[in-house]
């Protein structure tokens, strides 16, 4: 496939290139503004904007929405005994898997060419969002867990990993690409040393509220955030309340951090601090969370915490540097060749009509993007150099 006459954002800067030419070579994208040819697509109009990477998603809680809307995090999502808990165990498997489904159908039509799940429910829970996806052309990063969550004895005790549950890690790590920790206060220093040990991507929420921070020092005596970096994470989720030492460790031993912001906001537990993280040289990624309790739309995402962070702390903030978070720092922190528009990385990108309703006149493209465009602005979605939404 050969695009001409389209605009662009082009590499890991979102460098804005007013009119190009950009050659598909199979999955992946080739030679950008070479000359056109005769079998060229003509997309005067159009914006060519790398595919979001929802980079933290729970789906399996698609059968659940907004089942509960008081309560806070450990009522409704509590690994153990939340009511998200209660649901998906009382849920027969098929109609998880068809709400699973049309989530996905969802993220792509928003154009969501990736996304990364912390998938609960051991090897069935993984199995069950593998046939969800086995026909859908996004890209899911799958990041499993053991059904396994210790108490404050077992976290003072330090008591490991038995050989059984190290033989069931075992079998979810053939089935996934990694490991999504609930968090480190259901798990002993030791069980997270033993799953540092694993070749693939490790992820873990953590410092997501105050009480699990308190909860952290109060068992331990340290930090939440101290105990997750045990895992030797690739990265670190929600971070909301995490400050000082722990950021900057976090900068140090990771990858980055991903946010959820109106996830957070919606269970009453504040707006992470992006901007503090960058500062202290994390890389931020963005998240929707559970879709349970919020619907997977980056560019709700992107409109919210833009705007919430300018309204809290009264300072302005490049929608460039939002946008960025949407695509090209997901795709750092799974350490991927996605969510960039430049030769070698796979062709997964948005069609934005510029001439649509809602962002036309398009005078900073950046801006229309984080907070005007919407499904309504795209034209078409393209995962793995395919047009797998709309058409141009």
């Amino acid at each position: 496939m050969h695009l001409k006459n389209i605009s662009i954002l082009y590499g890991k800067n979102l460098d804005y290139i007013t009119s190009t030419n950009v050659q598909i070579s199979g999955s992946v994208f080739g030679r950008i503004n070479g000359a056109a040819s005769k079998n060229s697509i003509d997309c005067g109009g159009l914006l060519l904007v790398p595919g979001f990477i929802n980079a933290h998603t729970h789906i399996g809680d698609s059968v659940a929405k907004d089942v509960l809307l008081k309560g806070g995090v450990d009522k409704k999502i509590h690994p153990v005994f939340g009511v998200k808990q209660r649901i998906l165990k009382q849920t027969q498997s098929e109609h998880i898997v068809t709400f699973m489904k049309n989530t996905c159908h969802s993220m792509v039509r928003k154009g969501i060419t990736t996304f990364v799940d912390f998938r609960e429910g051991g090897l069935e829970g993984i199995l069950l969002l593998k046939k969800a996806v086995a026909k859908m052309p996004i890209r899911a990063v799958i990041l499993g867990r053991l059904e396994y969550y210790q108490a404050k004895d077992d976290l003072q005790k330090n008591t490991p990993l038995s050989k059984s549950n190290k033989k069931a890690l075992s079998q979810i790590l053939s089935e996934c690409d990694g490991i999504g920790i609930s968090g480190p206060n259901e798990n002993s220093d030791s069980v997270l040393k033993y799953y540092s040990k694993t070749k693939k991507l490790r992820a873990i929420h953590s410092s997501e509220t105050v009480s699990s921070m308190q909860q952290s020092k109060k068992q331990t005596g340290r930090s939440e955030t101290q105990r997750a970096l045990i895992l030797r994470p690739h990265f670190l989720v929600h971070m909301t309340f995490a400050r000082g030492v722990d950021l900057i460790n976090a900068a140090k031993k990771t990858k980055g951090i991903v946010v959820c912001p109106r996830a957070n906001a919606s269970l009453a537990e504040g707006v992470p601090d992006f901007v503090q993280m960058t500062k202290n040289g994390c890389i931020v990624a963005i998240g929707t969370d559970n879709v349970m309790i919020n619907s997977p739309d980056m560019f709700k995402e992107m409109d919210y915490i833009w705007k919430s962070y300018m309204g809290i702390h009264k300072k302005r903030i490049d929608p460039k540097e939002i946008l960025k978070m949407a695509t090209v720092n997901g795709g750092i922190l799974l350490d991927k060749k996605i969510g960039s528009i430049e030769s070698g990385y796979a062709a997964d990108a948005i069609f934005i009509d510029k001439h649509a309703i809602d962002i036309e006149p398009m005078h900073n493209p950046y801006a229309s993007l984080v907070q005007r465009a919407s499904e309504s602005t795209i034209r078409a979605v393209m995962i793995g150099g395919k047009i797998v939404r709309g058409g141009l």
